[in-house]
């Protein structure tokens, strides 16, 4: 279903702006002084998907993410400094789901069953990015850009004062994360409103794993750093 709403979106905006995009008009309309307003607003929606990356402490087998597709919206704010620069905020709600698969090697000498294998983590962050966006001049009706910047994080899902540990079946993160973020993409001028598709990278920049009260704990015990890292599609309307 997804994947079928992005289709749409895509299809949309290039039946709205084909004709326009490849002639050398240019959309005479709002659209156009847009890009010289100082400051400017709109909102995003789109589709992430996050990963973990793991750095161990004994050479184990690696413990597998099983990613998914998530969802995510929010506003922004643009300020303009010069015809190339825009400095971005883009507060948004995202949503997100990583399973980690654990092999049965960690658990050598101590009773499990297939349930402990398996955790589930599940997250919700509000998450505030704060980007330098980098364009071309414009090109007819579309200009590319790249944009990179720092962000942070709050996951409401992190289970970070939960008092349970793995041991209860509660896997446990920290609650602030910080990110950097690089991305890039093509500003679209229709008729009625600058439509803009993007993808973008983060990586975080801290240890959001909480080590289970057992040192020897088979969820946490070998895992010496873990940081997020994840790509965003937005779809962004101004």
């Amino acid at each position: 279903m997804k994947h079928i709403l992005v289709l749409l979106v895509f299809l949309f905006a290039f039946q709205s702006s084909s004709a326009q995009l490849f002639t050398k008009e240019r959309v005479a309309n709002p659209v156009d002084n847009i890009d010289q307003k100082l400051l400017t607003w709109g909102y995003f929606i789109g589709f992430n998907q996050y990963d973990f990356n793991f750095d161990y402490n004994e050479d184990l087998k690696d413990i597998l993410v099983d990613e998914s597709s998530g969802f995510h919206l929010g506003l922004i704010g643009d300020l303009r400094i010069n015809d190339h620069l825009n400095l971005r905020l883009e507060p948004g709600v995202f949503f997100t789901t990583r399973n980690l698969v654990y092999d049965e090697s960690y658990f050598q000498g101590t009773d499990y069953n297939d349930a402990d294998l398996l955790r589930e983590v599940k997250s919700t962050y509000v998450h505030i990015p704060l980007l330098l966006k980098v364009s071309t001049k414009r090109i007819n009706n579309f200009k590319p850009f790249i944009v990179g910047g720092v962000s942070t994080a709050l996951n409401l899902s992190s289970n970070q004062d939960n008092p349970n540990d793995n041991s209860s079946g509660e896997f446990r993160m920290i609650k602030n994360t910080y990110f950097y973020e690089i991305g890039f993409g093509i500003d679209f001028y229709l008729e009625y409103f600058k439509f803009t598709p993007s993808i973008r990278g983060i990586f975080s920049m801290d240890n959001e794993i909480i080590q289970d009260v057992d040192p020897n704990s088979p969820w946490t015990g070998n895992v010496a750093k873990m940081q997020t890292r994840g790509v965003f599609i937005n779809f962004t309307f101004q």
